[in-house]
């Protein structure tokens, strides 16, 4: 297959919401006491929800079974997240914001032509743990989807995605990390409580 027909075939993300995007890196524009700020979270934040799962397994300890259960699930939601969206990326080809709409305002450097932008990968893992959290803990699960919703608006303020790429990202994180944290709440609950008291007990309990 030619790259004219990739192109051809690709998601146009522009003609979705490309002038809604076009607001945002305006904003953005008229906002420079801002920026350094948001690519520093946009660049470095997906490191903090490594951080919540690692709370969430502490908290767990003290819980029952099924709850370390979900704990334990929760990186693993994350990975399978971003594999079926990457997934989906490679499907639909959309190019980038920063190609598509090169005049706009852009923060954050433009990637490879082959990093597609639909959906986002950030806002995706940042969905993921936060959705695969709540089954641990409400609250822990309510501070990491506000840090999840602050990825996904960064991703578009720094001009790495559209909208619609970050609302999809979401979505698919939030059905991937339910699916795996309710099955290993309900598949998985009786090895964690075997493993509780073997050799692993120090770390689950």
């Amino acid at each position: 297959m030619t790259s004219s027909t990739l192109t051809t075939q690709a998601l146009d993300g522009a003609s979705i919401d490309g002038g809604l995007y076009g607001d945002i890196t305006d904003f953005a524009r008229h906002t420079h006491w801002l920026n350094g700020p948001v690519f520093a979270y946009t660049s470095y934040g997906v490191a903090l929800f490594a951080v919540f799962m690692l709370v969430g397994w502490w908290y767990a300890r003290r819980k029952d079974a099924s709850v370390m259960a979900a704990a334990l699930a929760a990186p693993f939601a994350v990975v399978l997240a971003y594999l079926v969206n990457d997934g989906i990326k490679s499907v639909f080809t959309e190019p980038r914001p920063c190609r598509a709409l090169p005049h706009d305002f852009l923060i954050e450097k433009c990637p490879p032509m082959d990093d597609y932008a639909f959906p986002s990968n950030h806002t995706t893992v940042a969905a993921a743990a936060a959705v695969a959290l709540f089954l641990v803990n409400r609250r822990l699960g309510a501070i990491a989807s506000l840090a999840a919703l602050l990825m996904a608006a960064s991703r578009v303020y720094v001009g790495a995605h559209y909208p619609h790429d970050v609302l999809v990202a979401f979505v698919v994180g939030t059905v991937v990390a339910l699916a795996v944290t309710w099955s290993a709440r309900r598949f998985a609950t009786p090895t964690v409580t075997r493993l509780r008291g073997g050799a692993l007990k120090p770390l689950l309990t």
